[in-house]
């Protein structure tokens, strides 16, 4: 029963994963993460087809093996949260959710930079 419930966690995954490839709000990666991680619990054999994707596989293998982020989806995220943020600090007037906002970011900001680059 856990296998198929895993399985479904990871097709469910690779499919929210597939339609962040075209949508640009929902986002891919960690879709993709997911389905690795549910597919190794119930598939290996498609928890290896994830990992050796000619796209998608070198991304995944460095975040599995090294927890390596590539330096360059480091700057973008950093770049984007600053961004988000700055469009929300001119359309917000509240400064309490403002500054939980930035706290936030700063801590995901602080997460990337620790990991090490692909």
């Amino acid at each position: 029963m856990k296998v198929i419930l895993y399985r479904g966690v990871g097709w469910a995954a690779v499919g929210l994963a597939t339609a962040g490839v075209v949508l640009p709000v929902l986002p891919t990666t960690p879709f993709l993460l997911v389905a690795a991680w549910a597919f190794a619990r119930s598939s290996p054999e498609l928890a290896e087809r994830l990992r050796n994707h000619p796209r998608f596989g070198p991304f995944l293998r460095d975040w599995q093996d090294r927890g390596a982020i590539p330096a360059k989806a480091k700057a973008t995220a950093i770049v984007l949260m600053a961004a988000s943020w700055g469009v929300l600090a001119l359309t917000l007037p509240n400064p309490w959710i403002l500054g939980g906002v930035a706290a936030t970011l700063c801590c995901v900001a602080i997460f990337l930079l620790t990991r090490p680059n692909a």
